[in-house]
């Protein structure tokens, strides 16, 4: 077979393919050469030091004041500038830009779910338009699995009971792979899927090829089938706090601290409403834990997260363990 039927690395076809690769293949090289310098220094001053009858004693050597300074000055330019460029590697990878098209994923032994604003679902396929920022938020339905986009050099752990952001932004056309690189189970193997990237216009079509509402009005639908509207109605007259402009502000507890009303708060506030209590409200509210799942979970965080308007790209804090 030829060559290139073994790359050494997967296609680069996003914004940050190049950066990464770089930053690895640097580190990649620095750590062989010096590796190398390493054993061969041994093999060489083992030789030259080896003990002979005219040295049978050891003798002890101040080593040069330049040498010990070089060893001291060179590293750490170089630990530094790794640092630095590591870090901008890692903040451009944790902001997510304003224009980010929202995709909602799913982990669960062993498939991928992914849900689109516009209420299309899909299962071990993601389609996404090319040159258009892609805002991933992600949950697991049992245990962790770790989402995976090798062409596009992005992953993120997925894990139960919380939320998690991971974004990328493709630049070329084509059929991309997704994995699972979190053992998860029998079948983790097999976790696999393909993410297809289309010119905007095309996935325009796709989108239009039917849906059952947006993911918010299917949120909104839920929201009245739990009856939530009779406690958390528009204005202050409500049991529960208004949910108007709530996603992205400072919320106000009944302890005085204070919490963003992020992915993970709203997740929580459903599944276990006493943990945070909001100021001048009751502990009134009962736990939906079990009743609804992550897909249900999803819906409704898109419904409240459209009650708030612009949305914020701050990634959400993850709580303390």
């Amino acid at each position: 077979m030829m060559l290139t039927d073994f790359p050494l690395f997967p296609e680069q076809a996003s914004t940050v393919a190049k950066q990464t690769d770089a930053l690895f293949i640097m580190l990649t090289i620095v750590c062989g050469a010096v590796s190398v310098l390493i054993f061969t220094m041994i093999f060489v001053l083992a030789i030259m030091y080896r003990r002979r009858p005219d040295n049978e004693l050891a003798q002890e050597e101040e080593a040069p004041k330049i040498l010990e300074a070089t060893w001291i000055v060179v590293p750490f330019i170089f630990f530094m500038a790794t640092f630095v460029w590591g870090s901008w590697l890692y903040f451009r990878l944790a902001r997510v830009p304003d224009n980010a098209l929202d995709i909602y994923a799913t982990g669960k032994q062993w498939m991928w779910k992914f849900q689109h604003p516009t209420g299309q679902r899909e299962i071990d396929e993601l389609h996404v338009p090319v040159n258009r920022p892609i805002r991933i938020t992600m949950a697991s339905e049992d245990v962790i699995h770790s989402l995976f986009f090798p062409s596009f050099r992005v992953k993120a752990d997925v894990l139960p009971s919380r939320y998690r952001i991971m974004w990328f932004q493709a630049t070329k056309v084509g059929r991309f792979h997704i994995f699972c690189t979190e053992y998860c189970g029998t079948l983790h193997s097999g976790m696999i899927g393909w993410v297809d990237v289309m010119q905007p216009t095309d996935y325009q079509k796709w989108l239009a090829g039917g849906s059952e509402g947006s993911l918010a009005s299917q949120g909104q639908a839920l929201f009245q089938k739990y009856a939530c509207n009779t406690c958390h109605t528009e204005d202050a007259t409500g049991r529960g706090p208004v949910l108007l402009g709530l996603y992205g502000s400072t919320v106000t507890l009944a302890n005085n601290a204070t919490v963003v009303a992020d992915e993970n708060y709203i997740r929580e506030s459903i599944l276990s409403p006493q943990a945070k209590i909001v100021k001048g409200f009751g502990p009134i509210m009962p736990t939906f834990q079990g009743q609804v799942n992550e897909d249900d979970l999803l819906k409704l965080l898109a419904y409240v997260r459209s009650l708030a308007g612009p949305r914020t790209t701050t990634p959400p804090k993850e709580p303390k363990s």
